[in-house]
């Protein structure tokens, strides 16, 4: 879902969807990312230019989730979504200023450099430049001509097999003897390929590219769906999809009750969208899946391939190895050796001065805080079945 309109002051440039807290009910109208926070005496112009061009989506709250025993509450429509700020579309975060500033990166391939973009996908080159075929801001003479040689009075004398561009005459062209088809474009002399945003098929050509697809609706130009009879395009989508009370963000609806996603994409019921796959779901839980067979792995845990492994600051030893985030399981007991060494057998082997106590090694000065609060023992009886199971247990076949 997408809602345009006034924004708080806070700034959120989000969608590398990055880390975030959990919510308190105290919290729940804070938008969470990349938090931008205005100066105390910021004046309203500038806070209303910062706020210029910004749009409110919902995102699954999942992608914000960076501890793997802590699920966050989000603040949108229910407590499955973030509430967050993006640009609208037409619109990209600058760098620099984070503001929201036009974009021209699908008419320009490098997005209108040497160049301004004046307005969305509405490229201007700057002075002693001009847009070639395919909207690239190039040199013009006498510093360059593409595809000739310049001249000091500032002409260009194109190669064999270009001609001077007919509106603009200040770069070269190539030339194609036979007229190239429908959406083609004569890319080399004697050599016609697709224009930008089109696709060459087996049996019609080029026909145009929509991404995402268009669902129930027919691509009649690059990223432009028309759709079939009697389904419709929501706001701020382009797919064409039934009129249905579900999100199915990364899928469309079939029915008012039926999400249908896209390949690489699974139902969940309680965001009601598509959510990404991937391969043993990061490692058995030990990460969010942010797009098809992409992990964000937790705090604690590392990317190993397509999975997230837990991380051990210090070396487990030779005979251990990482069980948990800097918990190091010794020999085939894998008995918990926290800030200690599995150098010998299936024990954990403290540094000089410390002693083993349940799951860890501490020194002596340490010992008396370590039951200090409920949590700190709901911890070590935990770990004491760990233990025993671990050293004695399976002797009884317990484990």
């Amino acid at each position: 879902m997408h809602f345009c309109g006034p924004s708080p002051v806070v700034l959120i440039a989000l969608l590398e969807l990055l880390a975030v807290p959990a919510l308190s009910e105290s919290e729940s109208t804070e938008l969470y990312g990349d938090i931008v926070i205005p100066g105390e005496f910021e004046s309203l112009s500038l806070t209303r230019e910062r706020q210029k061009h910004l749009c409110q989506r919902e995102v699954p709250v999942v992608f914000f989730q960076t501890d793997k025993d802590l699920m966050p509450r989000g603040n949108g429509s229910s407590i499955f979504y973030h509430r967050i700020e993006v640009c609208c579309e037409g619109y990209r975060r600058d760098q620099y200023s984070k503001r929201c500033v036009p974009d021209c990166s699908q008419s320009s391939p490098d997005n209108c450099r040497n160049g301004f973009c004046r307005s969305p996908e509405h490229c201007e080159c700057f002075p002693d430049f001009v847009r070639n075929e395919y909207g690239v801001c190039i040199h013009t003479c006498p510093i360059e001509c593409q595809h000739g040689r310049c001249y000091l009075n500032g002409t260009c004398a194109c190669h064999r097999g270009f001609a001077l561009d007919q509106e603009t005459r200040l770069f070269c062209r190539p030339q194609c003897s036979k007229a190239c088809g429908t959406h083609e474009t004569c890319v080399a002399p004697g050599e016609c390929e697709c224009s930008p945003g089109y696709r060459r098929t087996p049996d019609l050509g080029c026909q145009p590219v929509c991404a995402p697809d268009c669902g129930y609706g027919k691509c009649v130009a690059p990223n432009q769906c028309e759709c079939f009879a009697g389904f419709i395009k929501r706001p701020q989508r382009n797919v064409c999809e039934a009129e249905c009370y579900i999100n199915c963000e990364n899928g469309f609806c079939e029915s008012r009750y039926k999400c249908q996603c896209r390949e690489g994409y699974r139902y969940d019921l309680n965001t009601t969208s598509c959510l990404p796959e991937c391969i043993e779901n990061c490692g058995h839980g030990n990460g969010v899946c942010i797009a098809p067979g992409v992990c964000r792995c937790f705090e604690g845990y590392e990317a190993h391939g397509t999975e997230c492994r837990p991380k051990c600051d210090r070396s487990c030893g030779k005979y251990g190895r990482c069980l948990a985030p800097n918990i190091c399981g010794c020999g085939h007991t894998e008995q918990h050796c926290l800030n200690g060494k599995c150098e010998s057998g299936d024990h954990c082997q403290c540094p000089p001065g410390e002693t083993h106590f349940v799951d860890r090694c501490l020194g002596p000065n340490q010992l008396n805080h370590q039951l200090s609060t409920n949590e700190k023992r709901k911890h070590f009886n935990l770990q004491l079945g760990h233990e025993f199971n671990a050293l004695i247990g399976r002797l009884f076949n317990l484990v």
